[in-house]
């Protein structure tokens, strides 16, 4: 009688690697640290600029206009219409301090959560019994991207209670609600592209965290540019598609890139 084995395929080993990544991320304390922090970020920044607005200036004496006057400026910015270079790189402070902040906190979450890997050993064992590295690349990816994904919400859920509390207006001016729904959707997807690029970082620092988020933050600051123009609050089903798109490129072209690196370098 012959003995049959059943094949261990790419999904059977992938959805293996992901219940224990989801497994050690939710246990650590770090990722209700990020959370904690992504709610009241957007509370404490709405309520204490809005205490600010309204005082006198001290070296004019005319009264400070608020950093805010609504609350979907502390989400993302409207996109100029023209559509020119002027108008496509022009950057105030509130298109920086808004929700494209929480991509620097994720930088943190991706290089904490592989370097511990490393750190701690799990990384070594785990390619000693199991041969393929691509596995870990997309597990580590993929939650990632839903731990980055859940960092955002409660960013959007911050700020909406952080406008109330501070008394901001909900008023939409050049945009509606479906262009917040396809901006924060279009910010979601786009977590999957810096994720992608800080695991590469990450697998190259291995266990030194200070070097992977020294990496990860300079080339998130050179990227922190391009994102107002790709998640606009007046975005629209193209936005979302673009970046939607851009996500699965950049987890396959940049994951391949992470492979490559744990193939090819040693594991401490």
């Amino acid at each position: 009688m012959d003995a049959t084995f059943e094949k261990f395929t790419f999904a059977k080993r992938l959805k293996t690697m992901l219940k224990v990544d989801f497994k050690r991320m939710f246990t650590m304390p770090l990722i209700y640290v990020l959370l904690g922090v992504s709610l009241a970020m957007p509370i404490l920044m709405l309520v204490m600029t809005g205490m600010m607005g309204g005082e006198p200036d001290p070296t004019t004496g005319a009264e400070a206009a608020a950093m805010f006057t609504n609350v979907w400026q502390s989400i993302s910015s409207v996109s100029e219409a023209s559509g020119s270079a002027d108008a496509a790189m022009s950057m105030d402070l509130t298109t920086m301090c808004n929700m494209n902040l929480m991509y620097f906190m994720i930088a943190v979450l991706v290089c904490v959560f592989t370097a511990e890997d490393f750190r701690s050993g799990y990384a070594k064992n785990l390619f000693t019994v199991r041969s393929k590295k691509v596995d870990y690349v997309f597990s580590k990816t993929l939650v990632c991207f839903v731990g980055g994904a859940i960092m955002m919400l409660m960013f959007f859920i911050g700020a909406m209670i952080g406008g109330g509390i501070a008394g901001l207006p909900f008023t939409m001016e050049g945009f509606n609600a479906g262009g917040i729904v396809a901006c924060l959707f279009s910010k979601i997807f786009l977590v999957a592209v810096f994720v992608s690029i800080f695991l590469a970082f990450a697998v190259v620092a291995k266990q030194r965290t200070w070097l992977s988020i020294l990496l990860a933050i300079g080339v998130g600051a050179f990227m922190f540019m391009m994102i107002p123009m790709m998640t606009p609050l007046n975005a629209t089903f193209i936005h979302v598609i673009m970046t939607l798109a851009g996500g699965a490129i950049f987890a396959v072209g940049i994951g391949a890139v992470s492979n490559l690196i744990l193939n090819k370098t040693s594991l401490v």
